[in-house]
């Protein structure tokens, strides 16, 4: 059971870091739109953009949520299964 929360807890933790990731991108990148929207709009529509910002939500959230996984098993294993790193 301790394994399962262990996890699920890295888990929490990557899609709240994923959350960080996607402002630290996002809001520069929409305060550059609104100052110049013509010249840092690609030629995009503001309906494009959000789509953009929905399609990146998705994706930033399933690999911070794969990224958690992934660290809370393999800092498990590492931590508590690696039997070579095991006081004798």
């Amino acid at each position: 059971m301790k394994k399962v929360i262990y996890i699920v807890l890295f888990t929490f933790l990557g899609i709240l870091l994923q959350f960080l990731v996607h402002a630290a991108i996002e809001i520069p990148y929409i305060s550059l739109l609104l100052s110049d929207f013509g010249k840092f709009g690609f030629g995009l529509s503001w309906e494009t953009w959000e789509l953009i910002h929905y399609v990146a939500t998705v994706v930033l959230l399933f690999a911070g949520a794969a990224f958690g996984f992934w660290q809370g098993k393999y800092w498990w294993h590492r931590l508590y299964e690696n039997e070579s790193l095991k006081k004798k």
